[in-house]
């Protein structure tokens, strides 16, 4: 696993490490058993210091998400995957149809991202619930 921290997007790099390993989790690429890189490692990498991959990493070992192991390094304890979410899964291919069909419309990644966090935002906005594609808000009782 590499890191790659955008310093220009105002996310503290430990946050990105934490952010990325999650990502990770979700999509398969870490499972439980295998080792995240040294903090020397990510340093060495991605031009961060060793103290920001330990803050990173004690804060996926406080989610319960990764373990320390004294001169063994840092294993990952449970995944965040779930069988929809991997790469070869049929929404994924979907996906990025998608994506090549808005990049054939000449968007570019941004306009891509800033489309998918809308959807996102009115997908799962506070108080409604996706079921079979249909947006559903929930009674308050008010």
């Amino acid at each position: 696993m590499e890191y790659r921290i955008d310093r220009r997007s105002g996310i503290p790099a430990f946050q990105q490490i934490v952010q990325q390993t999650k990502q990770a989790l979700r999509l398969g690429v870490l499972v439980p058993g295998d080792r995240l890189p040294t903090a020397k490692e990510v340093s060495e990498t991605s031009a961060v210091n060793p103290n920001t991959a330990l803050k990173a990493y004690r804060e996926l070992e406080r989610e319960g998400l990764v373990e320390p192991r004294p001169g063994q390094g840092t294993f990952v304890r449970r995944t965040l995957g779930r069988p929809e979410t991997g790469t070869d899964s049929p929404l994924y291919g979907e996906l990025v149809a998608w994506m090549a069909k808005a990049a054939g419309a000449g968007l570019e990644q941004e306009d891509v991202a800033a489309l998918v966090a809308s959807a996102l935002e009115k997908q799962y906005a506070p108080g409604t619930t996706a079921v079979a594609g249909v947006r559903t808000t929930r009674s308050t009782g008010e």
